[in-house]
């Protein structure tokens, strides 16, 4: 119950300070251009507010609102999410939205993706100076690969050297998804250098499986034991060497994980190493197929930055980011793509168990560019969709009608929800049945 508390906390103050951000883009904008913003909110207000508050001698009412599912700011004279035609039948006043040329309204709509990725990048900018880029290096890291990984032609040992030509620097989710979406990929066997031709597929099939690309050759060695789990109920240690499960030697860390899957919910015997003495002892493992420790992986590089040096670090780092997303965006369309998808339990189950500032405000910086690249898409109701009439009205010179603009937000809403129910729809099946 504490760990699912902490996630969520970390999942709402992460929303939070997204929202903020986003509207406060919108914001902004609407009053450079001196445009009345009517409401400010924090999450949705449907029916009621946790919180209102308007200042004296100030049209805007800032507010909290009930339904943590994003927020909005109501721009005077635009045709939104309130769909408040009462407001568009009245003339057209100076202070509105509707008034102002089309080049300030497009400056209005695109400004909260911009904020969004603004805050990324800067985001990641300060982590680079705080904590420095720490990484793997895959050009020195052999592989123990799972069955679709071999069957594309991979070998147990191969060193991941290039895809499509470019060459593979981190152990991380970048460039994993630049590996598995690739046509070619060049490894390093036994001291020669091989092209495999992967499928067109690949990346389905690792979505359809549910499984793992691989994992670096290391072997089992305690970094760390999690409270309550049989490793810390057996009296396991730091320090200790995990080498076999029922008399079977584990080479690897993964050959380790394998073996622990196939055996949930079981008694194993664990051979393990201690102050170079072979143990043997009894421990059940959890119904998941763990036993509740983190493994001690290779050393880490670690590259430090100042302050001017961490800026353009932390861009590089975020367009990167942004273009794996990008990439993996495409699969939405898939039936693989749509069984994946996530809503807010998934979202949360990337936070980590206990508070861990990092990895917050690295999770927030994705999330950012998530909501600024999802936004601008040209979906009515979203940014992206405003924008798009407001380009239409820009070239052809004339403003779209009123009823043509209500009617796309409708159909847009109704395109959002049903996303939002098939994310949330497909959490709630896995929390059931898998």
């Amino acid at each position: 119950m504490e760990s699912f508390l902490i996630k969520a906390a970390q999942l709402l103050l992460s929303l939070s300070i997204l929202v903020i951000i986003h509207e406060l883009g919108h914001f902004l904008t609407a009053r450079l251009f001196k445009i009345r913003v009517n409401k400010f909110y924090l999450f949705f207000d449907a029916g009621f507010a946790l919180f209102r508050y308007k200042p004296k001698k100030s049209q805007t009412e800032y507010g909290i609102g009930w339904l943590p599912l994003g927020g909005y700011v109501k721009i005077a004279g635009m045709i939104d999410e309130s769909l408040d035609t009462a407001q568009m039948a009245q003339p057209v006043q100076s202070w509105e939205f509707r008034s102002k040329p089309a080049w300030q309204r497009l400056l209005v709509m695109i400004a909260g993706v911009t904020m969004n990725f603004i805050l990324a990048l800067f985001i990641y900018s300060m982590i680079m100076f705080k904590w420095g880029d720490a990484y793997i290096d895959m050009q020195k890291s052999a592989f123990n690969f799972s069955e679709i990984a071999q069957k594309a032609g991979f070998q147990d040992g191969d060193i991941i050297l290039s895809a499509d030509g470019k060459k593979i620097i981190r152990y991380d989710d970048v460039d994993f998804i630049r590996i598995i979406d690739a046509k070619q990929v060049t490894v390093l066997r036994a001291g020669s250098e091989v092209t495999l031709n992967l499928p067109s597929d690949f990346m389905q099939q690792f979505m359809s499986a549910k499984t793992s690309f691989g994992e670096i050759i290391t072997p089992t060695v305690i970094d760390s034991i999690i409270p309550n789990t049989p490793a810390a109920h057996a009296g396991l240690q730091k320090g200790d060497s995990l080498v076999s499960i029922n008399n079977q030697e584990t080479a690897s860390h993964y050959d380790f994980v394998t073996s622990l899957r196939e055996n949930k919910s079981k008694e194993i015997q664990l051979g393990f190493y201690r102050n170079d003495s072979l143990h043997q002892l009894a421990v059940n493992v959890s119904e998941l197929g763990q036993l509740g420790f983190s493994n001690k992986y290779p050393p880490v590089s670690v590259k430090t930055f100042g302050f001017l040096e961490s800026i353009p670090a932390g861009i590089d780092y975020g367009v990167k980011k942004l273009s794996s997303y990008i990439r993996q965006l495409k699969l939405i369309f898939t039936k693989e793509g749509a069984e994946n998808l996530g809503g807010f339990v998934t979202i949360g189950s990337l936070f980590p168990e206990k508070w861990n500032w990092k990895t917050f405000w690295e999770m927030t910086a994705f999330l950012s560019l998530i909501l600024a690249f999802m936004n601008i898409l040209p979906i009515p109701a979203l940014d992206g969709g405003h924008v798009l009439f407001l380009l239409y009205e820009m070239i052809a010179r004339r403003k779209p009608s009123e009823k043509v603009l209500i009617n796309a937000q409708i159909v847009g809403m109704i395109l959002l929800l049903g996303l939002l129910l098939v994310a949330n729809g497909n959490d709630v099946y896995r929390l059931i049945f898998e």
